[in-house]
């Protein structure tokens, strides 16, 4: 979830499953299978909806009873998957499986299926409830933390979710180290060691990149997106914005809330939020955009899979993938602002006169180290990632206690981006992720990153006038190649295995360091 943030496990709702995914003489067991797969989807449906609810709606005076309620309908959820029977119609259906072709939905149904269960399992009903609990607890004491502007009456919420956490790996189990327990409920087949040299090679190829571009700050200037932005306006461009990508609001929706995050209800039912802020332009139309990357995820899964695993993303990184896209790639591209320049312009001819549309361009894409992730230009905004990464293996491992993170925090702020948060919302309570004990995510928003430039250069390699149709105001092309390749795949295939069908080459930073070097070269005359 969250401000880009996707809250996975919803999967997706409709009255059936679609032939595809029944091959003739499919056994009794494999039907018996689908009604309880659905069964299981419609609960963390409810439960997502009641996430979505606690965020958008709910008064403070409900979150006692919230945090009972998502225990209980998480306890269900699971009890329901990891049920003895469960495991029984897969033994049985194991035989039927091998005679299935191994790229047919049905065997990649059951492949997911399998993988998830032999996880879940693993973990005890109780703890499942008590993380649920936990989660609504941390995200009120987040709240009221923030409220204060200090750590403290975080802490004892946010130690209880480190704790439980540890016990959740422990429970799951791990090949190498304990974080990879929690990766892997993200990221599916990838282990830490990996996310560590990725972001090693990434760090290497950005801070060179940093520094050049500190030594020319005054090739790019933003300060007219700063003044008077009328909120009721800010709202009005938001959703042309996310009609222009193709949402779908017959079948999605955007309100508000503290952090944008994405709730994926069903494939009829995605909901978005934003925030405004009447005294920039920019953060809520780029949180828009990023979480309308995410919607078009949700509503663009099969219609045969829903109420299915498969009906689920492949992973939070390719997730993220499609939200960073949206935003960034196409969002902040100058073909982009080429057609969207004047619908913002109409709206502040005031705030924006004597500006055009690559004026525009460029101070959408101003780089500088700064203190919120979610404000962070595309080459920083990995730097965030990093921090955060380190911080989380450090807190799991017991090698930082929970107290002294704020401490942690402002130092690797200042080693990474030069800069020292004011208080603690300009700091360690700035991301909502570990309100609800989201350990294990935040590497998916820097692979996304890279995964998202991938596609892309896979894109434009089958569909070289893509730009030249986005410059147009015809985003269709680039829905389009998403939904062949990305969309309809779902999670048959795990994050690397998805990326290697789709690009035909292992994940790799070099795509999205091109595309920096390449753009924020061109911006800062390096």
């Amino acid at each position: 979830m969250a401000d880009a943030d996707h809250r996975a496990g919803a999967g997706t709702t409709s009255a059936g499953t679609g032939a595809s995914l029944v091959p003739a003489g499919a056994p009794p067991a494999y039907h018996r299978l689908l009604e309880r797969l659905g069964q299981v989807s419609d609960l963390r449906a409810a439960a997502s909806l009641l996430n979505w609810d606690e965020e958008v709606n709910m008064p403070p005076g409900g979150a006692a009873a919230r945090a009972e309620q998502k225990a209980t309908i998480s306890r269900l959820a699971h009890q329901a998957f990891t049920a003895p029977e469960v495991g029984e119609w897969l033994d049985e259906l194991s035989g039927w499986e091998a005679q299935l072709d191994p790229e047919s939905d049905a065997a990649a149904l059951l492949r997911v299926t399998r993988r998830d269960y032999e996880r879940s399992r693993r973990v005890p009903p109780d703890l499942v409830a008590e993380l649920a609990r936990a989660s609504s607890q941390g995200y009120q004491a987040w709240m009221e933390a923030r409220s204060q502007r200090r750590f403290a009456p975080f802490a004892p919420a946010l130690a209880r979710l480190v704790e439980l956490r540890r016990q959740l790996a422990d429970a799951l189990g791990y090949p190498e180290e304990p974080y990879d327990a929690l990766l892997e409920g993200h990221e599916p087949g990838m282990r830490t060691r990996q996310v560590r040299e990725l972001f090693a090679r990434l760090k290497e190829g950005l801070v060179p990149l940093v520094q050049a571009i500190a030594e020319r700050q005054d090739r790019v200037r933003d300060d007219f997106l700063h003044g008077d932005f009328p909120d009721a306006d800010q709202w009005e461009l938001t959703l042309e914005a996310l009609r222009a990508i193709g949402f779908d609001f017959q079948r999605g929706r955007q309100d508000r809330s503290v952090h944008p995050f994405t709730a994926g209800l069903a494939a009829g039912d995605v909901r978005l939020t934003t925030r405004i802020f009447p005294d920039v332009f920019g953060p809520a139309l780029f949180s828009s955009l990023h979480e309308g990357g995410h919607g078009l995820y949700e509503q663009g899964f099969p219609a045969a899979w829903h109420r299915t695993p498969l009906a689920e993303a492949a992973s939070s990184a390719v997730h993220e993938s499609q939200s960073r896209l949206w935003e960034n790639v196409i969002g902040r591209s100058r073909e982009f602002w080429t057609f969207f320049f004047p619908k913002v312009q109409a709206r502040f001819p005031r705030q924006l006169e004597g500006v055009d549309a690559e004026a525009m361009y460029r101070a959408v894409n101003r780089s500088r180290p700064s203190l919120i992730r979610v404000e962070a230009d595309e080459v920083t905004y990995n730097l965030h990632i990093m921090l955060r990464f380190e911080l989380e293996l450090a807190l799991l491992g017991g090698d930082l206690p929970v107290d002294e993170l704020p401490g942690a925090w402002r130092e690797k702020t200042l080693a990474y981006l030069g800069l020292e948060p004011a208080d603690d919302v300009e700091g360690v309570l700035q991301d909502i992720h570990w309100s609800w004990g989201g350990f294990g995510y935040f590497p998916s928003y820097a692979l996304g990153n890279l995964i998202a430039l991938q596609l892309w250069e896979a894109a434009l390699r089958d569909e070289p006038a893509l730009p030249e149709r986005i410059a147009r105001g015809d985003l269709r092309g680039v829905l389009e190649w998403m939904r062949e390749h990305v969309h309809r795949n779902g999670a048959r295939w795990e994050p690397l295995e998805l990326v290697r069908r789709v690009t035909g080459a292992e994940l790799s930073e070099e795509p999205f360091l091109r595309y920096v070097r390449r753009k924020y070269g061109e911006l800062y005359g390096l």
